[in-house]
């Protein structure tokens, strides 16, 4: 094969530090926006963008040069020096420690985008730890869960 191909969707989680509700409306727009940014710049396509006050869910298609560990370090890097220019309020922002990420079939992908679009509504009913233990647990993911909410 003289090319090499791909078409990797990843849906990415992880929080604010210490799961701190410290994403403002006032700024999450342009937060996700930003992060949309981030993963252009990464040669990544950003497909939904969303979440809450302390914490981010991210589809995207992974492009086929970078790693799922650098788009997310550079994802937050970017997005957290970005932030603390945004006020006061901000100046102490960082994002958790780890991160997830999921595959995502090409069937799921609109299940995928609706569910992040509906995240305020959602977290409503389901705390964002009972969710993020069910998606360990539906992926299959090994975990420790005296590790998983450490800075």
């Amino acid at each position: 094969m003289a090319q090499s191909l791909s078409k990797l969707y990843v849906h990415i989680v992880f929080n604010t530090k210490y799961k701190l509700p410290v994403i403002q409306p006032e700024v999450e727009n342009e937060l996700y926006a930003y992060i949309g940014g981030i993963i252009k710049a990464n040669q990544s396509i950003p497909i939904r963008i969303g979440g809450t006050s302390n914490h981010i869910h991210i589809l995207a298609v992974m492009s086929k040069n970078v790693s799922l560990a650098k788009l997310v370090e550079e994802i937050k890097r970017n997005s957290s020096r970005w932030i603390k220019s945004k006020g006061k309020q901000y100046h102490r922002f960082s994002w958790q420690g780890g991160y997830a990420g999921y595959s995502v079939s090409q069937s799921v992908v609109d299940r995928v985008k609706r569910y992040i679009e509906n995240q305020k509504a959602h977290h409503e009913k389901v705390s964002f730890e009972s969710e993020y233990v069910q998606f360990l647990q539906e992926y299959e993911v090994d975990f420790d869960e005296q590790y998983l909410w450490s800075s």
